[in-house]
């Protein structure tokens, strides 16, 4: 039982020190090159497609309420 709890705590606290993702940029380009030949996409689209999936700003919902302008 105590064995139980130790494995349990030492779990516990090692967890959070794990990355969530550990993605490299070669494993992301194939998940956007497989995200654009599920939607068939060629030329000028699915290059754009992929510039999109690779960047950093993956957010399609734009810019958040806090860089919104104060209303006046």
């Amino acid at each position: 039982m105590m064995r139980t709890m130790i494995v349990a705590a030492l779990l516990a606290a090692g967890l959070p020190g794990a990355p969530a993702f550990a993605l490299t940029k070669d494993d992301k380009m194939e998940t956007c090159k497989f995200g654009a030949d599920s939607q068939k996409l060629q030329g000028a689209q699915r290059k754009k497609f992929i510039d999109r999936c690779m960047s950093e700003k993956d957010d399609p919902r734009g810019p958040g309420a806090a860089s919104a302008p104060a209303p006046k």
